[in-house]
């Protein structure tokens, strides 16, 4: 999956022209390129070729869902690597292509179009610059990064490069949320003022992100490169606990913010043109699983964005009872169902309604980019959204992390204390 010597982090879908984005602090357009602009033209009849980079559970995951596009989205893999030389070996097999313990063996292939990212959060920056530097395309699992200044640099780069890269968001293969998109500029649902939506579940007694029955002294495997695993985070000895449960560890994750909201929050962004929040608050704690977890096991975040609204994410681990997913708005409510979405108001009488096409689906993600490199298809889930998203997400962990309300300091393009900004409470007013 990673190397031994890991280097530091040094188009645009159907969104609103105002999709300015910052990169190192300074404020950029980025605008969507068609395939023809990139380093390399694939035609519509091309094979594509892809190589993949972290083959574990989500790893795993690409390797089954490429074999199954393989035919009818032409495409032929070239490598596979993996900092545990057995997994790699096994998808390598699965896949009649090459393995190596080094990702950046992978990038070295020349013929290679795009390569997926399915690696810890912490090493996703790195590995996703290394393969725009490499003229790859990029598939990388949500989040983009772990953080919002590696978010920065991959953001420099693509504009740079000028590289797709399609983010592991799945559901916005699910048409739904840009048709609502649409009708909310068109007013069906009047002045939009608040959206709310969850990602809850019940876990046993193992709590979230942990594995059942994981043995503390289980030994690392000979051929797993612990080193290269680590990358740049804080170096430790083996333990089987991080390594297998890396999400409840803050040098490698973001926990149920960065690996479940952004899942979520990330529609509500595409629904109701949304970019950086104003202001945002996380709340959580440790509450039922104090296992040595660094991250909350019961979480909950609020955000309010400059177009005057604010979005509500519930993430209780504890209980999979949910709540509507909904936006809010003066005229009437739109509801997403599961076939799609609708729109009522006061009085519970239709103003709209849209019955979907595609879903929360890795194959349609995948064929997306696979079009997206053909013929410039918009990309479902481009970097504009890839950026929000770790911003939000983010700012709430910050928020949980210090108990403060968080804000975003466009001028300097970072989060900050709120109260150390001059916001105002009208948000469409700038201060």
């Amino acid at each position: 999956m990673q190397s031994k010597h890991p280097r530091s982090p040094s188009r645009a879908g159907p969104l609103s022209r105002r999709l300015f984005l910052a990169s190192n602090g300074v404020a950029a357009a980025v605008v969507g390129l068609p395939a023809k602009s990139y380093a390399r033209v694939i035609g519509a009849n091309d094979r594509i070729h892809v190589g993949f980079i972290g083959v574990g559970g989500m790893g795993g995951g690409h390797v089954n869902a490429c074999l199954k596009l393989k035919q009818n989205d032409n495409l032929e893999f070239l490598g596979v690597a993996d900092c545990w030389k057995t997994r790699a070996d096994v998808a390598a097999a699965k896949l009649e292509t090459q393995a190596f313990s080094d990702y950046r063996r992978v990038l070295d292939i020349k013929d290679i179009d795009y390569v997926t990212i399915a690696t810890p959060e912490h090493w996703h920056s790195t590995m996703t610059i290394d393969a725009m530097d490499a003229g790859k395309g990029v598939y990388c699992e949500k989040p983009m990064t772990h953080t919002i200044p590696q978010a920065q640099a991959v953001m420099k780069k693509q504009q740079q490069t000028k590289m797709p890269l399609q983010i592991g968001v799945q559901a916005l293969s699910d048409d739904s949320y840009r048709s609502a998109g649409e009708a909310i500029k068109k007013g069906v649902i009047g002045q939009v003022v608040q959206a709310q939506i969850e990602y809850v579940r019940r876990y046993d007694k193992q709590g979230p992100f942990r594995v059942p029955h994981l043995d503390d002294k289980q030994p690392k495997p000979a051929d797993l490169d612990w080193n290269a695993w680590l990358g740049h985070a804080p170096k430790i000895d083996w333990n089987p606990h991080h390594y297998h449960e890396w999400r409840a560890y803050g040098m490698y994750s973001g926990g149920i913010a960065t690996d479940l909201f952004i899942h979520r929050i990330t529609r509500i962004m595409k629904a109701c043109d949304l970019l950086y929040p104003r202001r945002v608050v996380g709340m959580g704690g440790i509450w039922q699983w104090p296992d040595g977890r660094e991250l909350p096991d019961n979480f909950e975040m609020i955000c309010e964005y400059p177009r005057g609204m604010t979005v509500y994410v519930l993430g209780t681990m504890s209980n999979r009872v949910g709540i509507d997913h909904l936006i809010r708005g003066y005229r009437g409510t739109l509801f997403f169902t599961p076939t799609g979405w609708v729109a009522k108001n006061k009085d519970g009488e239709v103003l709209d309604e849209h019955q979907k096409t595609g879903g929360e689906d890795i194959h349609l993600h995948h064929t997306n980019l696979h079009n997206h490199l053909r013929s410039g298809e918009p990309l479902n889930c481009p970097i504009e959204l890839g950026m929000a998203g770790v911003v939000a997400v983010n700012m709430a962990n910050e928020s949980w992390r210090t108990s403060t309300m968080m804000g975003w300091d466009e001028k300097n393009q970072t989060m900050a204390p709120a109260s150390t900004l001059n916001l105002g409470h009208n948000p469409t007013v700038a201060p």
